[in-house]
């Protein structure tokens, strides 16, 4: 079993949008975080039948005020 970090954002128009930085172009959108979590694990299974994933390690997100 592998794992893989998720990153969830909302955008502007209430949507949940999910990314894997370990799998180019692997992102969903869903308007519920639990069906984000569903869409999530179906766009990474479809991703994963096309490429390897990248090991990268996800270290954190920081904010930056300018």
């Amino acid at each position: 079993m592998k794992e893989f970090a998720v990153i969830i954002e909302k955008d502007e128009d209430g949507y949940f949008v999910a990314s894997v930085p370990g799998l180019r172009g692997c992102h969903t959108q869903a308007k519920s975080i639990d069906t984000l979590m569903k869409r999530i694990r179906e766009a990474i299974e479809l991703c994963l039948d096309v490429e390897e994933p990248v090991s990268n390690e996800f270290i954190g997100v920081q904010k930056v005020a300018i």
